[in-house]
């Protein structure tokens, strides 16, 4: 397995999006336990999870309470959690950034992974009616607390991404914002995280739940590319955008064994500068 870094810390170059895992129309658990153990057998060390992923606001927390199960007796393994939005009767979601809020997630989250100190806690999206400066202020003290071991940020814009970094001096080791090919528009933020040596996890980099198992459909190069290598489209994605910066982790989700199977193989494909270019199109 290919890895790189987070903050400092050695992870997989493909890491594991459990959000399919826990929303409405969820495999049953023994299907996604065997998933998340399918990724730690590919040599998978990251695995990202929110407080919010869950089917609606009854069982909130459904998905880190899956990982820990899950990750039980295994060692190595870096788990992302987010705090920062809720959810809502029906299956809406909210937002809520006050400090006192994501002080009293943090804690809730520590207690359903089950750990002394979270290893990467993300802000998970700005809130409109509380200051960005509160909202990661309050990573600032729980990493000052010691209760995350790194802080990062998610759905962030450039601007917000360096007064986030100022605000923890410089410690700011990941940002995790949607891309795939049918979502260039974060480029701006990849390429500044490139610049500044900080993590950039793209979230859905297939498409989302509902669209990645259809990529080589609505993208026809990736699945060109992918039959001149016999290996999927979804593959191909990955290791493109793994050539764009070594900052870059992407974090496909999925709820089967065989597909993060797949997704991890991506490490192994090379790319030809003529390709790159190609699916940059």
């Amino acid at each position: 397995m290919l890895t790189r870094r987070i903050g400092g810390v050695e992870v997989s170059a493909i890491g594991l999006g459990a959000m399919p895992m826990s929303l409405e129309g969820r495999p049953d658990r023994a299907r996604s336990i065997a998933t998340i153990r399918a990724a730690v057998d590919k040599g998978v060390t990251l695995i990202d999870t929110a407080d919010a992923y869950s089917a609606d606001h009854s069982d909130f927390g459904h998905n880190e309470e899956l990982i820990a199960e899950a990750l039980k007796g295994v060692d190595g393994v870096l788990v992302a959690t987010k705090g920062g939005h809720t959810r809502t009767p029906g299956g809406g979601w909210a937002l809520d950034g006050r400090p006192e809020y994501l002080k009293a997630a943090c804690d809730a989250s520590l207690r359903r992974l089950g750990v002394d100190a979270i290893d990467l806690y993300q802000f998970h999206r700005p809130d409109p009616a509380v200051p960005t400066a509160e909202s990661v202020g309050a990573l600032a003290e729980l990493l000052e607390a010691g209760k995350i071991k790194l802080a990062g940020v998610s759905n962030f814009d450039p601007a917000q991404i360096r007064e986030a970094d100022e605000i923890l001096g410089g410690r700011l080791a990941s940002v995790q914002n949607q891309f795939s090919p049918a979502f260039r528009s974060s480029e701006p933020e990849l390429e500044l995280c490139a610049e500044l040596d900080i993590a950039f996890l793209p979230w859905s980099p297939l498409g989302g739940i509902g669209s990645a198992g259809r990529l080589g459909e609505r993208f026809a190069v990736f699945a060109e590319v992918g039959r001149a290598h016999g290996v999927s489209p979804q593959q191909v994605c990955l290791a493109w955008m793994l050539a764009k910066a070594p900052q870059v982790v992407p974090i496909p989700g999925s709820s089967r064994p065989e597909s993060i199977a797949d997704s991890a193989d991506a490490v192994h494909l090379r790319l030809s500068d003529e390709e790159l270019k190609r699916l940059d199109g």
